[in-house]
């Protein structure tokens, strides 16, 4: 995601790249209202449901100091004058964004879940078949090697660490432009999944496949077919924000995040390899530590790739807009 045309920008007559990304970057008002109208349909989804999130819970304290820590250290910083201050500042309020529109999309998964009907797995198993992708060889793999599953829960559990990397990076680098749109790609992605979901909901491999005592419980479980049928039937009235369960199989999540990090770090030579790897990582771990069928990551895979097309276009009419608006400005009037 390259930010403004220098060429076309300087013609406009801006000089320095910061800038061109100054301006060209999507506005954070244009943020603000993504994530309250965000907050306003899933809050819409919970009421409708007869859902309660409960905030206050042990289980929520880390989730809780962690947005505390990350605003709290923006607010502080707001006004900092030194470029390290303003780069910690700008990463840390990015950071703080990418996880409450990860909780936003894991909380609004509960209602929707319950406004699902079915499950698609029989059409998900199929796809894999002609793929030839057969869940239940990888399973048995990791269930019966340790370093496997430790590896492959690391793994699983790193889709957080590659935003912080990125954010870091653009805010250092004065990539504002950069920033925001990541920002909005993960947003587009995340509402992408929970539209898709609700129209393909499935129990997933692991609960169709696997039958007997279970050698090795994946970091997703079986919460599946073990809360999806009971939201249907308004048996669960309340979650606890430090318990939220993966309801997601199709599209994969995991997969998408996946990709769009990889498209994202791939044209900064410092990130490229390292992030591939972890990234990399994170797909292989996702069949069973995920519990998702390979057609799942396909359609993960195609999510983000939809996020990236989208916010793609639409930053190239800003960025084109702001240079063309400069240009008209600093041109002679014509009598």
């Amino acid at each position: 995601m390259p930010i403004a045309s220098v060429p076309v920008a300087q013609e406009a007559g801006l000089s320095r790249v910061e800038d061109i990304d100054r301006l060209a970057a999507f506005p954070l008002a244009w943020i603000g209202m993504a994530m309250a109208g965000t907050a306003a349909i899933v809050l819409g989804l919970l009421v409708d449901a007869g859902i309660t999130v409960h905030i206050f819970t042990r289980a929520a304290v880390p989730i809780l100091a962690w947005l505390s820590l990350t605003l709290g250290t923006a607010w502080f910083l707001r006004t900092a004058k030194t470029r390290s201050w303003q780069a910690v500042a700008e990463a840390t309020v990015n950071c703080g964004l990418v996880s409450i529109i990860s909780l936003m999309g894991a909380i609004a998964t509960y209602p929707v879940a319950g406004r699902s009907r079915g499950f698609v797995d029989p059409t998900l198993e199929r796809i894999d078949a002609g793929l030839h992708f057969h869940w239940l060889d990888w399973y048995l793999a990791v269930a019966a090697h340790p370093v496997l599953q430790v590896a492959g829960q690391l793994a699983y559990q790193s889709i957080y660490v590659s935003p912080a990397i990125l954010l870091g990076w653009f805010a250092w680098h004065r990539r504002r432009a950069d920033g925001r749109a990541f920002l909005a790609v993960v947003w587009l992605a995340a509402f992408l999944t929970i539209a898709l979901f609700v129209a393909m909901p499935a129990e997933g491999p692991f609960a169709r496949l696997w039958h007997g005592p279970v050698p090795y419980m994946p970091d997703s479980a079986l919460w599946q077919p073990e809360l999806i049928p009971a939201l249907r039937h308004h048996a669960i009235h309340s979650i606890d924000l430090g318990q939220l369960r993966g309801l997601v199989s199709a599209p994969s999540f995991h997969t998408a995040a996946a990709v769009l990090y990889i498209a994202t770090a791939w044209p900064i030579r410092q990130l490229r390899w390292p992030l591939l790897t972890l990234n990399a990582l994170m797909l292989l771990s996702t069949p069973v530590e995920g519990t998702h069928y390979l057609a799942d990551m396909l359609l993960g895979a195609l999510v983000s790739a939809v996020a990236l097309t989208g916010i793609a276009a639409l930053r190239a009419f800003r960025e084109a807009s702001v240079t063309r608006s400069i240009a008209e400005q600093r041109s002679p009037l014509v009598q």
